[in-house]
């Protein structure tokens, strides 16, 4: 923990994160990468990239999982409640304040093209979380082989993708146990 980050200065970060933070927590991996390692560089391109797949095993929202991971490390408990005050901000007030018009809101033909437009740039969002992931993830022919029978598992039956995730968490312990074994041969 780094006790010179001020707690406004990361619900400071959260808070523009949370602010601009338009399709949910799939999208917060770049914009993460952007103000918390390039700009502020509180954490590193992997340190985030393992948040953001911890993130997305554990329950509920990635986008407040990843603050929550992120604060503690920055300052503990207090920079964890910093974060996720931060990046739920902005959605709390709007929710509250939108909530007794939205279904004429979203009945407008200009906020339904809006919308369209958002969808399009969130994809664009994801698709460039899936590439940063992939960098940093994707490392060898084993990991490689690893991603391609749980991508085939995946598109060809019905089984849960977090059975999936969890096969191929002890897939990497076991593999990484047997290759420390070897070294010790």
């Amino acid at each position: 923990m780094d006790k010179k980050i001020s707690l406004l200065k990361i619900f400071l970060a959260f808070l523009y994160s949370g602010l601009i933070l338009l399709g949910g927590g799939y999208v917060i991996l770049p914009i993460l990468q952007t103000e918390i390692v390039k700009k502020r560089g509180w954490l590193t391109s992997e340190e985030l990239t393992d948040y953001y797949a911890i993130s997305q095993s554990l329950p509920g929202l990635i986008a407040i999982n990843i603050s929550i991971l992120t604060g503690y490390k920055l300052r503990g408990v207090k920079g964890a409640l910093s974060a996720v005050t931060g990046v739920t901000f902005f959605a709390f007030w709007a929710i509250v304040a939108l909530s007794s018009v939205i279904t004429q809101f979203t009945s407008n033909n200009y906020v339904k093209s809006a919308f369209w437009g958002i969808e399009i740039a969130v994809v664009i969002l994801i698709i460039s979380a899936i590439r940063e992931m992939w960098q940093k993830s994707i490392v060898d022919i084993k990991t490689l082989v690893i991603y391609t029978i749980a991508l085939i598992i995946m598109l060809l039956t019905n089984i849960s993708p977090a059975i999936i995730i969890l096969c191929s968490i002890f897939l990497g312990i076991g593999y990484k146990l047997i290759e420390r074994m070897r070294g010790q041969i």
